[in-house]
């Protein structure tokens, strides 16, 4: 008896990260994931969290998304898509065999679809209150007359059993109609269904392709409002700051388009959501791809001094990434394009969490759902979870007025969540403690964590100078005239957000590398180093690798002749090449469409407005809302394509 109770308690017990839990069919081993269990020394960076087989990557350990792609490789020699998060699963359509680069059919089969799963199939749950935001997937292994047994990994840390090759167990039951259902645990999450390798069958989802009509924009202008109110709080100081440096309450400042918004279908926000957040785990893959070869890390013209600094950043788990921007192209003839990431310095921020919103609110367009609505609630969820670690001081430029507003409207997000964040717009007001070499503020406080507006660049620049002086930098007591912003943020007791490694996604050689590994991206454009003929016959634009604002951008299109071009501080740096995507043309002016992330996940949109097609820092920022498909279909119709839009926008004269 005695020895039963201990049996039942060994199988209840959890194991720590990494122990096996238990192996499924085809000798596939399922690990604990209990990540308050982790061996620093076994795991001791972010690349040991990586797993691959033969090279290949599955997955972060032991996340139940890389059980799924380690099982289906082992037990059938194909392997999906990584993907943001497990639900996303459902939306994939394809496989891919390693072995051969075929690509193989994928589909999905809705819980109470005719068609039941077999062995192999994945069964992938939506995000609820177990799964918090990410859902989850586990493979099936047994199909039995009233249950299904499946294996899985991150549902609990626990042994699977004596001679068990199942993590659990779950009902099932036909319906009068002949559909097969599984049951949902209460507590968990909803059941979306199952995958199936090969053609569809009987109730397979049949994804559509995106009707052309909903992949665009719509430019509205809302309704005249209550002339000379100010409808921003100049008692919030990023407010006040917004105020006097648009020199009053506006989000568009070019005469005529002062109360224009744009709007986009509920679909295309999906797609915007779920591109986000795969491309952001592409970027990441594609870091760590740079990271591992000198000859790829070369083309990023970063010195070579600091080539081990970012390594260890990169490979410190600490060092996350908060925010992030991607910059995209929308026409119906290209769908969704990326032009590139911005992880190193971000901005709009404020203006698609705050300003949009009130303007909307203020112009009463009771259209759609503001698309930025959920980035300032992300943004404080981000930082409370930073919270415990202590202040975080924000380092500013305070000759850029949006750089201020910017930084003020994320320390309000910090403060919400509990962080005492400091202020510095004076680096002389910084010392470093000629006891400890310790730098510290005014105050005294000492400079642990740090949140900037900077770009890494500069700090790269002062670092480049003192190379070229025949100064080898090394961490200092004192210097004359006071720290440098290199000295703060190369500091190796400064934690920087966003961290050093970004500096490789943020960078446009890591474009030329994504297309290499992901060839078949329905998002990414061709990117190359040289300038080829297929650039030349197709046209192209030109992007200093490391770059702001659209500086020392040159486009150039084949078919018309037409050729753009701004100036900038970048013009001596190396250069890639991009397939060309011109913006729509909406409404007069040439129309961007940005979405940011929050810890790798999707946040909001913004819109962004010029009067040229290469959108640079003093481009417009435009509102812009969320409209279900059917709406925007409507819309669509009742305004049409209007002259002057050939790239396949609509102009709305009145909201």
């Amino acid at each position: 008896m005695a020895a039963d109770v201990a049996g039942r308690a060994a199988e209840t017990a959890s194991l720590p990260f990494g122990a096996v839990i238990g192996v499924a069919p085809g000798g596939v081993e399922a690990y604990s994931s209990d990540y308050e269990t982790v061996d620093p020394e076994r795991y001791p960076d972010r690349r040991a969290f990586r797993n691959y087989v033969d090279g290949i990557y599955t997955g972060y350990k032991w996340q139940c998304v890389e059980f799924a792609r380690r099982w289906l490789l082992l037990n059938r020699g194909v392997i999906f898509d990584d993907v943001a998060m497990a639900y996303d699963i459902f939306a994939l359509r394809r496989v891919r065999r390693p072995a051969t680069g075929e690509i193989l059919p994928l589909n999905a089969y809705p819980n109470g679809a005719r068609t039941p799963p077999g062995p192999g199939a994945m069964l992938v749950w939506d995000k609820g209150p177990r799964f918090e935001g990410t859902g989850h997937v586990a493979i099936v292994t047994e199909l039995g007359e009233g249950f299904v047994r499946i294996a899985e990994q991150n549902y609990r840390h626990v042994p699977w059993g004596a001679g068990r090759d199942y993590s659990r167990e779950l009902k099932t039951a036909r319906a009068v109609d002949g559909g097969f259902w599984i049951e949902s645990p209460v507590g968990e999450a909803e059941l979306l269904g199952w995958m199936l390798l090969g053609p569809p069958r009987r109730d397979a989802i049949v994804t559509a392709p995106r009707a052309r009509s909903l992949q665009r924009l719509i430019v509205a202008e809302a309704p005249a409002a209550e002339p000379g109110r100010c409808w921003l709080n100049p008692a919030n100081p990023e407010e006040a700051v917004y105020l006097e440096a648009l020199g009053g309450p506006l989000l568009a400042t070019a005469p005529g388009f002062e109360r224009r918004f744009g709007i986009i279908a509920r679909s295309i926000e999906m797609e915007l959501r779920h591109a986000s957040e795969e491309l952001h785990q592409m970027f990441m893959h594609a870091t760590d791809r740079v990271l591992e070869d000198d000859e790829r890390l070369r083309r990023f013209a970063i010195p070579e001094v600091l080539w081990p600094r970012i390594r260890r950043s990169w490979a410190n788990r600490r060092q996350e990434t908060v925010t992030g921007r991607f910059d995209f192209c929308l026409t119906p003839r290209h769908g969704l394009k990326l032009y590139e990431y911005n992880t190193d310095s971000a901005a709009c921020h404020m203006e698609a969490g705050r300003v949009q919103g009130a303007f909307l609110r203020h112009h009463r367009v009771e259209l759609g759902r503001d698309a930025g609505g959920e980035l300032t609630a992300a943004l404080v969820a981000a930082w409370r979870r930073l919270a415990e670690d202590g202040p975080i001081h924000l380092l500013v430029d305070p000759s850029a007025p949006d750089e201020l507003y910017h930084a003020l409207y994320m320390r309000a997000t910090m403060r919400a969540a509990g962080i005492t964040c400091p202020l510095i717009t004076d680096l002389g007001t910084l010392k470093r403690d000629p006891q400890t070499a310790i730098v510290r503020d005014a105050e005294g406080l000492p400079v642990r964590r740090v949140w900037k507006t900077w770009a890494w660049e500069t700090a790269f620049d002062e670092l480049r100078a003192e190379l070229a002086g025949g100064r080898a930098p090394a961490r200092r007591r004192a210097r004359p005239g006071g720290l440098g912003l290199s000295d703060v943020l190369l500091d190796p007791e400064v934690l920087v957000y966003d961290p050093l490694w970004t500096v490789i996604p943020n960078n446009k050689a890591i474009l030329p590398v994504l297309c290499e590994l992901y060839p078949d991206s329905p998002w990414l454009l061709r990117s190359g180093y040289e300038l080829d003929r297929d650039f030349l016959r197709r046209g192209h634009v030109a992007k200093p690798i490391v770059g702001r604002c659209g500086e020392n951008v040159t486009l150039v299109d084949a078919e018309t002749g037409i050729s753009e071009a701004t100036e900038g501080r970048f013009g001596d740096r190396p250069r890639i090449y991009q397939e060309l995507c011109p913006l729509p043309r909406i409404a007069g002016r040439w129309i961007q469409l940005s979405g940011f992330t929050v810890s790798g996940r999707y946040a909001g949109a913004v819109l962004r407005a010029e009067d040229t097609p290469i959108i640079t820092g003093d481009s417009d920022v435009v509102a812009l809302v969320v409209v279900p498909d059917g709406e925007f279909r409507h819309l669509a119709r009742r305004h049409g394509r209007r002259a002057g839009d050939p790239a396949g926008g609509c102009a709305d004269g009145a909201g």
